[in-house]
């Protein structure tokens, strides 16, 4: 029988994926030509989906981007035997975009069906947390240390540490708890493992349990990903019953029961101790640190928390050595990061690439310059809080102290695009406005030093006493850096002062009126 791909990525579905499959179907049924869809996660190239599949003596054969309208022409061609048409993309693994990748992380993506725990293990699935249930807690910690994995959510804290940390403490329970409510702008790599690889994150939190004692967990997962919380459950169901998660696991004296949280539709909440005070029922607000989580986190236990990615990075690492992983990357950034290439681009998606490559590499050659065809001006990097980096500074190196010394940050690996028809004096503006929005009032920097924020500026741009206002923004983004209890308050003036520091003719109301 012939078998075709096709992803069931919320990306694809947005763009007529079930529909394609529907009309794929039914066109098959009227030509009585047998054929089977399995519906994976997604190769991450969004710009050709949807993108079909068909398994072909060569290998796998893609065409993409496909209609409802493109299906007749298409068995027409033969695609259904790999056949020549216009859409043809060839061997799908012959794609650049996708060859020219370093996918540790992803290796399974557009391969496996996301619930199914028989193709998870037939593709290398649990044989980290297999060699995890052979060893003591301190020897996994090693593992991870020893890996140079550090915090894929923004921070770039060693996990090494934290899960030292809870490892080490003497409580009556643990906890392990993943933040998935993934709200940067232009970032979708966690939904893309929580709806095509679940198993995977499921694997690592698992690991990360057994590690530091702790036989619960939780997934906090943001509202508005309804496919990612309904996979996540059904993978779940899906590893329990293989006895893969759940009491005695494989047969060892060794238990972990993970759950599902919805989260409270707050961009707060991708706090840490935020996220935290969720879980708890509460509402969402950033708590004072010390003490800090790894002591006294969920309902006063110690507890592992990382993001989606950090945890996706850990069966590699516990199956092929930590010293494998850390062969890849440069400087104190070691493995890879999935980059998410957004915004103002020609080919958006998701490069899986070792530390080490260049901005330029990633906007340009994988992501094919701007989609409108005028130049690159901006770049922002790690999500709304991320300093906008502008077009000659693309030969920085995505690492994480490489890009602070540039006054930036890698964060989450979001890379938003823009050309140069963007006011970047009203994206500094957004960025005060956001952090009103998205605060939770807390702490008066943050709270207060917001909103002020946007006057300031909005009396720049008016020309109202231009050069006290500047030393007043100044001032004031410096008050919210030093005195915000979390990253909201703290990182909001790194976009607005990388705009003022690159691109202040766009904060003159005389040039203004000029270029109108």
């Amino acid at each position: 029988m012939i078998r075709l791909f096709l992803t069931r990525d919320s990306a694809a579905l947005a763009v007529g994926a079930d529909e394609v499959a529907e009309a794929i179907s039914a066109e098959a049924k009227s030509r009585n030509i047998e054929l089977s869809i399995a519906r994976t996660s997604s190769r991450g190239m969004f710009w050709l989906e949807p993108f079909v599949e068909v398994e072909t003596p060569a290998g796998r054969v893609g065409y993409g981007p496909v209609s409802v309208e493109d299906v007749k022409a298409l068995f027409d061609a033969g695609f259904h035997m790999g056949g020549a048409h216009a859409l043809s993309q060839g061997k799908t693994d012959d794609i650049p975009y996708l060859k020219n990748q370093e996918r540790l992380t992803f290796a399974r993506a557009g391969l496996t069906e996301p619930v199914s725990v028989e193709q998870y293990v037939a593709h290398g699935g649990f044989a980290g947390l297999k060699k995890a249930l052979a060893l003591a807690g301190a020897e996994i910690v090693k593992e991870v240390t020893d890996s140079g994995l550090r915090g894929r959510g923004g921070a770039g804290f060693p996990a090494g540490i934290k899960w030292k940390t809870v490892h080490d403490a003497v409580a009556d329970q643990k906890y392990v708890c993943c933040n998935a409510d993934e709200g940067d702008s232009g970032t979708f790599a966690d939904r893309m493992v929580m709806e095509g690889d679940p198993l995977m994150l499921i694997e690592g939190m698992t690991i990360a349990g057994v590690a530091a004692g702790a036989t619960k967990g939780f997934v906090y997962i943001r509202s508005e990903y309804p496919h990612a919380i309904a996979t996540m459950k059904a993978a779940i169901a899906a590893a329990e019953a293989a006895n893969f998660l759940g009491a005695n696991i494989q047969g060892t004296d060794k238990s972990f029961g993970l759950e599902v949280r919805r989260g409270a539709g707050a961009y707060i909440c991708g706090e840490e101790t935020a996220m935290l005070e969720s879980l708890e029922g509460k509402r969402g607000m950033v708590r004072a640190k010390p003490p800090i989580p790894a002591l006294e986190g969920l309902f006063g236990k110690p507890t592992i928390i990382n993001n989606v990615l950090t945890f996706s990075a850990v069966p590699y690492i516990l199956a092929n050595g930590g010293k494998a992983y850390a062969d890849y990357g440069m400087g104190r950034s070691r493995g890879t990061l999935p980059f998410q290439l957004a915004g103002n681009i020609m080919r958006g998606g998701l490069v899986e690439k070792a530390f080490g490559v260049t901005l330029g590499q990633l906007v340009n050659d994988f992501g094919g310059g701007t989609h409108s065809g005028l130049p690159v001006r901006a770049i922002q990097v790690g999500g709304p809080l991320g300093a906008y980096v502008p077009a000659f500074q693309l030969n920085l190196a995505m690492d994480y102290e490489t890009f602070a010394a540039a006054g930036a940050m890698v964060g989450h690996g979001g890379i938003v695009v823009f050309d140069d028809s963007v006011d970047m004096a009203a994206q500094a503006r957004f960025a005060m406005e956001f952090c009103a929005v998205e605060s939770c009032g807390k702490c008066t920097p943050c709270r207060i030093g917001s909103t002020r924020g946007m006057e300031v500026i909005d009396r720049i741009v008016a020309g109202q006493n231009r050069d006290q206002n500047m030393a007043l923004l100044e001032d004031l983004c410096q008050t919210m850096t030093d005195g915000s209890l979390c990253a909201m308050g703290g990182l909001t003036p790194m976009p607005v002062m990388s705009a003022l520091k690159h691109f202040p003719q766009d904060f003159s109301r005389t040039k203004r009126l000029a270029a109108e």
